[in-house]
């Protein structure tokens, strides 16, 4: 029989160490707290929905400036 190769995904640096699985109950378990989690989503990702938002990074702007302009 073949073993399986683990491949490392890549991982932000800064969310090194998230760990998040489901347990027997069906309950999403993660190593960090969903405060934490949240503000490194608002921080890097652009939310298309709200349309004055002004992106943390020039280059999230510019990816989406054609999606926004698109609708």
């Amino acid at each position: 029989m073949s073993k399986k190769k683990t491949k490392k995904l890549k991982v932000n640096p800064e969310l090194e160490g998230l760990n998040v699985h489901v347990n027997e109950f069906g309950e999403i378990v993660t190593s960090y707290n969903a405060e934490e989690i949240n503000k490194f989503l608002d921080k890097t990702l652009y939310d298309k929905k709200i349309k004055n938002q002004d992106a943390k990074t020039g280059s999230l702007k510019e990816k989406h400036k054609k999606q926004d302009e698109g609708e």
